[in-house]
């Protein structure tokens, strides 16, 4: 249950990240979805490159800054997605 819920904080952290970067406007709902999606992409990326990321821990180490960059990035590419599908 835990883990849940550190997933709806960190995805909600990620996609208001993401938000800032791409400079959108949508609600704390779509920045959490925006934010998970965007983890997952992120997380699959970045085990292409072998490099591990956030696994349920919430400690502010490397691990941690690594994942929230490599989670952000993806985030930011779901978010640049949507906005050419909207057009």
């Amino acid at each position: 249950m835990i883990g849940i819920l550190l997933w709806i904080v960190f995805g909600g952290l990620v996609g208001y990240l993401a938000e800032k970067i791409m400079k959108t406007d949508v609600s704390l709902l779509w920045n959490v979805i925006y934010g998970i999606i965007g983890s997952l992409l992120g997380g699959f990326i970045a085990s292409l490159f072998g490099i591990a990321t956030f696994a349920g821990k919430f400690s502010f180490d490397s691990d941690f800054l690594i994942s929230l960059i490599f989670c952000t990035a993806g985030a930011c590419l779901v978010m640049f997605i949507v906005k050419l599908l909207r057009k």
